[in-house]
């Protein structure tokens, strides 16, 4: 979940982004089934409006009975089914173009009613803590509340760290001014900045934003990554400030919370709410951080062959195989994905075939005011639909839309097999799901090639999927343990801190056999997933565990299993649902087999390059 935007320069240089509405519409997601138009939505919105107080009714009685309890639940489940519809469809429409003012009245208007929501139910969680132990274990029990049981333990958990009524109303209010710094970096990001254009390889110019840098960065002409890598964070530097100010009160605010709810640190208060343990964290930087040697190695085997008399990081993307032909229109794309996923089953191939082909789940291209990256999305008992800035020539977009459909059939087999309540699966376990097609991906495309070249660009593209999932994500993941343990010790946390900590972890992951430009320490401004604090670290865990999970679904042509997982969505925390999947992701095990691959493909890329 990234971040583009075009601009409207002087001298048109926009003009080769299209607008909106020169998007052909197959091309383009199919909203409908959430809502046939913007005047549905609002009907819904003002109905939501118009019933959430009854939500009221409830206060001072939530405990007093296992019926009374499921009434409230039910109630709130009720509410909260309309209110992610509305959500979901708010934040597609504004994803598509966020230059579009009907688009961001629309996010802006449901925000408002999402806190006043929040406020009106935030007695629920404190009266359900309120509830003795003994009591509530009998409510357990009781038949009427068995399809709450899982997500009442779950709550139950959070006990020490829920506050008063009045204090949750206080903070449920708080949370929509507290998260304002996050609109401002996208809106700053996605609209106000203007990177221009320049010409590329064949001197065509050709429009720079957030989607098309890193295209400039796979052209074989080292003068054209060189120049849009400095015209890129030419912008970023001119912003600096403002984008520094920004993600230092993301951070202040992550610290707030969490000091607010009574939990020692902002890491131990993201990772408490997916049951998993610091030594997870810590296992994991401390696991890359000693298999760092194959990484420097292959960071030399690329200056060699691309014949660089020293290596920069905006030379680090560019496929190293020149004569791969990756030029792979989106229908093609669509083929190779659903190749690879058969060892999933019939179902999983042609659930997903039908969503790209036939129900437009997937918005396709870039287009002026466009959220540039991608995403999955979805809202329960809809089609999980995908934002995608697909460019033929860019050939890990192809890995981007396997990425994609593996959150969006995690999401459809989920909401398949279990209810609302228990159908939200977290991060942790969504990474894996997406990285598995990358790899089911990279296993079809490898088994159907023997030419030599290409296989070299496969082996290199999975070396490349590897260094910036595993290496790269737990980089960021240091990053984030560092800024906030600085804002937790009472030290500055300005712009000159986040440039030395972030140059001090680029020296560190690129090692002796890259030249790091001064421009690339604002690379810390520009990623979105800091706003989400520690989330990154669940890429690198995500496939780690991926990597696992397939090359057990290959060698042994049994899908149950990992089909179960996808089934499990979120009810039971991600350790013991891996666990059940068959892999252990409490040790660093997992993590060490994805690096000793890694070094496995290095010395494999070496051979054949030889």
């Amino acid at each position: 979940m990234t971040r583009l935007l075009d601009k409207d320069e002087p001298g048109g240089n926009a003009a080769a982004i299209p607008a909106r509405a020169e998007i052909a519409p197959a091309d383009t997601w199919d909203l409908t089934p959430l809502y046939e138009s913007p005047e549905k939505w609002l009907a819904d919105f003002t109905e939501l409006q118009r019933t959430y107080p009854a939500i009221a009714n409830f206060r001072g009685r939530v405990g007093t009975s296992a019926a009374v309890l499921r009434d409230a639940l039910e109630a709130e489940k009720n509410f909260s089914l309309r209110a992610e519809r509305l959500a979901h469809y708010a934040s597609l429409r504004s994803s598509e173009d966020s230059s579009d003012s009907s688009n961001l009245a629309r996010e802006s208007q449901l925000d408002n009613l999402l806190t006043r929501l929040a406020e009106t139910s935030a007695f629920i969680a404190p009266e359900i803590m309120a509830i003795t132990d003994d009591a509530f274990q009998r409510y357990l029990d009781e038949p009427l509340l068995a399809s709450w049981r899982v997500s009442l333990q779950k709550l139950r958990r959070l006990k020490l760290h829920t506050l008063s009524a009045n204090e949750e109303r206080l903070l449920a209010l708080a949370q929509s001014p507290l998260r304002g710094h996050g609109e401002t970096f996208s809106q700053l990001t996605n609209v106000d900045m203007r990177f221009g254009s320049l010409p590329d390889e064949t001197g065509e110019e050709r429009a720079l934003s957030q989607s098309s840098y890193m295209s400039f960065l796979m052209k074989r002409d080292a003068d054209v990554r060189r120049r849009a890598f400095h015209q890129f964070y030419k912008e970023f530097a001119e912003h600096q400030f403002t984008l520094a100010a920004s993600l230092a009160n993301s951070v202040k605010t992550d610290v707030f919370n969490a000091r607010a709810r009574n939990y020692a640190t902002a890491r131990e208060a993201a990772l408490f709410q997916d049951d998993v343990p610091i030594a997870v964290y810590d296992n994991l930087i401390a696991t890359v951080r000693a298999n760092r040697a194959p990484l420097f190695r292959y960071y030399a085997l690329r200056r060699r062959v691309l014949e660089l008399p020293e290596l920069h990081a905006y030379d680090a993307y560019v496929p190293i195989v020149a004569n791969a032909d990756t030029h792979v229109p989106f229908e093609e794309a669509i083929d190779m994905v659903i190749s690879a996923v058969r060892p999933l089953g019939d179902e999983y191939s042609r659930v997903l075939e039908e969503g790209l082909r036939v129900a437009r789940w997937c918005d396709r291209y870039e287009s002026r005011g466009k959220r540039s990256g991608a995403f999955s999305s979805s809202s329960y008992g809809n089609p999980p639909f995908m934002l995608m800035n697909y460019k033929s020539d860019v050939f890990s977009d192809v890995y981007t839309l396997a990425h994609e459909a593996g959150h969006s059939m995690h999401t459809w087999f989920a909401q398949r097999a279990r209810q609302y309540q228990d159908y939200h699966y977290p991060i942790f376990l969504a990474e894996v799901a997406s990285t598995f097609n990358e790899e089911l991906l990279t296993h079809h495309l490898l088994e159907k090639t023997e030419e030599r070249a290409m296989r070299a660009y496969l082996i290199n593209r999975q070396i490349d999927d590897i260094r910036s999932t595993v290496y790269r994500q737990t980089m960021f993941a240091e990053f984030e343990q560092i800024i906030h343990a600085k804002e937790e010790a009472g030290e500055p946390v300005t712009l000159q801190t986040f440039r030395e900590s972030y140059r001090a972890l680029l020296d560190t992951y690129f090692g002796t056999e890259v030249v790091i430009d001064e421009q690339l320490e604002l690379e810390c401004l520009r990623i979105p997933h800091f706003y989400s604090a520690f989330y990154v670290y669940k890429y690198a865990t995500g496939l780690s565990a991926a990597v696992t999970l397939a090359q057990q679904v290959l060698a042994g042509g049994d899908a149950s299993r990992y089909l179960g997982f996808l089934q499990s969505g979120g009810l039971q925390f991600p350790l013991p649902t891996l666990a059940a999947a068959g892999v252990d992701m409490a040790t660093p095990a997992p993590i060490e087999s994805t690096l000793r691959l890694f070094a496995q493909r290095v010395d494999e890329l070496e051979t054949l390059l030889n």
